[in-house]
């Protein structure tokens, strides 16, 4: 039985209207003096978008701060892969859309599971991340007369994506980069890179800096300061097989909840539509294709399972479905993505599922090429057509590209209140790390936003409100005993893994825990699977920490190592995940429950029940977790089942 407690959640939500609460919040928030800045210490860890973004602006406001990368370079974050576009209610084509209408949008596309008051400031911050990055740098596309260009993207009727071509993860990660490079330089950001942060450090019930190891030489350093920013991403490697860098993990995370803070709504997990369908056992992640493709490809499949062999060229007009344009007229192929995803599974479930293994769907631009000519499709897509065809062999201007969904995008990640700290005083949480704004489904182009309003605007703001009683504390040293227990630990935890001496790779414990995840807590789940998962999940588990095999030693350089770190972490997570889709009774956004489906197969929520956030605590090894509620209350949006059609 599930144990709950509803009381220890505080989302220091401001006072007034929705609409004034972040000007009222930037008004009313204590400040830290310019002169006391440079007494103050922040540690981030990760330079993605929300990391590089935040150490960037931490650093110019004159705090001390340390960022930790375990790339070589801080330009190699997971940001960099995010190709399609970027969020931001600037009504540049004049089509209708606001701040209003973007919160509106992103609440509806995450299934009514969203706080209201982070999302509206998401939405209201969003037209000055554009500015931002245009004063950068940023290689925007932009129309004949020299304006900046807007595309469409799922779950929306406006246009108001910006975009560099099929690069915008690239060039925003460069402007971010930049930015850290010159604080870098100016010696109020010092860099560490190729370490990673292997737990954090509780001093006084505060959060007061991280152990990390050194991954060239295998040392374990001692790093404090007055506040710690968790920026490391997602966990959708959970799954083995995701469109996530193999490298992206939750060990930073993990380590946080582990120490006390809260873990918000692990199950929601993102299945994007438009991947590159798998080919074979030996595969070890999978190909994003943008969302933006489906601005103008077509999505279909024969009508008749005996066409399904056949070569996509040979299939007339009138015996292929349009199964999205079918379906959802009113927004046809940019339906929200864990609606595509589970249209396209539902054709291959059905016997109509293409390619050689009968898993994946047409996305065709004859129309588009027809329409507007080549050369145009070129200049939106080129560079993925080309990455298509390098990894397929097929010529997309010419072949159908054959796509299928994947884990993607995670919308769980630590609690954390408006200001984006967690329930550990003193730690943060930004971007893809936390939960805090996308629900149960996030909109396409909508996470470069959160990492970039997080880090330039929100972040410099709220972690003033903490580092403003932290003025007289002076420097933390790194001799407490906090930090000797917490380093000591982090050693045995590094012994152990290297004394199993078992006979299996960390790479095999994470390929079958992958299997589990996603045949059973993937695109659709059920009670029954669920209650498997977890059993399965503690069976694999007992077996890593008697069987792994890890090679060489802890002294030196060793990915081995490294990776068997983040599969022991992984092992307790999806145990986490299954658990909290077995407790959530309802189907909303990308947690889809085949339980609770309306009658033409669409998601069932269960407003009365679970209109709130899971947000759980570690409870000790082999202990049942505890849930904690967060209420979600609507006072601008009108609840209501959510319909594309």
């Amino acid at each position: 039985m599930i144990s709950t407690d509803i009381k220890k959640l505080d989302a220091k939500i401001p006072a007034g209207p929705l609409a004034e609460k972040w000007e009222n919040y930037k008004g009313h928030v204590p400040l830290v003096s310019a002169n006391n800045k440079r007494r103050i210490d922040v540690i981030i860890v990760g330079t993605g978008l929300a990391g590089a973004s935040a150490a960037a602006s931490l650093g110019e406001l004159g705090y001390n701060v340390k960022v930790f990368t375990f790339h070589d370079s801080p330009r190699r974050a997971h940001s960099i892969a995010a190709q399609g576009g970027i969020n931001a209610a600037k009504n540049y084509r004049n089509d209708g859309d606001s701040v209003y209408r973007l919160f509106y949008d992103t609440i509806k596309g995450g299934d009514y599971r969203a706080r209201e008051a982070n999302v509206y400031r998401l939405a209201e911050v969003s037209v000055n991340i554009i500015d931002q990055c245009v004063a950068q740098g940023v290689p925007f596309a932009r129309d004949y007369g020299g304006l900046l260009d807007n595309r469409s993207f799922g779950g929306t009727l406006v246009s108001r994506t910006f975009y560099a071509r099929g690069q915008t993860g690239q060039q925003l990660l460069i402007g971010a980069y930049q930015a850290l490079c010159r604080q870098v330089a100016l010696g109020s950001v010092k860099l560490y890179n190729r370490h990673e942060m292997l737990d954090v450090v509780i001093v006084d019930g505060k959060c007061r800096g991280i152990i990390a190891r050194n991954l060239l030489t295998g040392q374990l350093e001692r790093h404090s300061a007055h506040a710690v920013v968790l920026c490391t991403g997602g966990y959708g490697n959970v799954f083995y097989l995701s469109t996530n860098a193999m490298l992206c993990n939750v060990t930073a995370a993990w380590r946080a909840h582990r120490r006390g803070a809260f873990f918000g709504n692990p199950c929601f997990t993102q299945i994007h539509p438009t991947c590159i369908p798998v080919s074979g056992d030996y595969q070890s992640k999978l190909t994003l294709m943008s969302e933006s493709l489906r601005n103008d490809g077509r999505c279909w499949v024969p009508k008749d399972p005996a066409d399904t062999k056949k070569h996509p060229n040979e299939i007339p007009e009138e015996a292929r479905d349009y199964y999205l344009e079918r379906r959802y007229p009113s927004f046809g192929n940019l339906v929200p993505r864990d609606i595509a995803s589970r249209a396209a599974k539902a054709e291959c479930d059905a016997g109509k599922g293409v390619g050689p293994t009968g898993l994946a769907v047409y996305l065709d631009f004859a129309d588009a090429i027809k329409r507007y000519g080549r050369d145009t499709i070129a200049a939106r897509y080129g560079n993925l057509f080309e990455m298509y065809e390098k990894i397929t062999g097929d010529n997309p201007y010419e072949v159908p590209m054959r796509i299928y969904p994947a884990v993607h995008y995670t919308m769980g990640g630590l609690w954390v209140d408006y200001e984006l700290m967690t329930t550990v005083p003193g730690l943060y949480a930004a971007g893809e790390a936390n939960f805090s704004d996308h629900g149960a489904n996030r909109l396409g182009a909508s996470a470069l936003m959160q990492g970039l309003a997080d880090g330039y605007f929100v972040l410099p703001y709220t972690i003033g409100a903490y580092l403003s009683k932290e003025i007289r504390t002076g420097p933390i040293p790194t001799n407490l005993p906090e930090f000797e227990r917490t380093e000591k630990e982090v050693a045995d935890r590094i012994h152990r893994l290297m004394s199993i001496g078992g006979h299996e790779s960390a790479e095999s414990f994470h390929r079958r825990l992958g299997k589990i995840m996603w045949d059973k807590c993937g695109m659709a789940r059920n009670e029954k699977g669920l209650k498997e998962a977890i059993g399965e999940i503690r069976t694999l588990r007992e077996e890593f920490w008697k069987n792994l095999y890890v090679p060489g030693r802890s002294d030196e350089f060793n990915p081995e190592l490294e990776k068997a770190w983040r599969v022991a972490d992984f092992l307790e997570l999806g145990e986490l995940m299954c658990i909290d889709a077995l407790h959530r009774n309802e189907s909303c956004g990308g947690h889809f429950r085949e339980e609770y489906q309306t009658a033409d197969g669409e998601a069932l929520r269960d407003d009365n029940n679970y209109k709130y956030v899971a947000a759980w605590e570690w409870s000790g090894e082999g202990a049942q977790p505890v849930l904690h509620k967060e209420p979600l209350i609507y006072e601008e949006v009108e609840i209501a089942q959510r319909s594309y059609k």
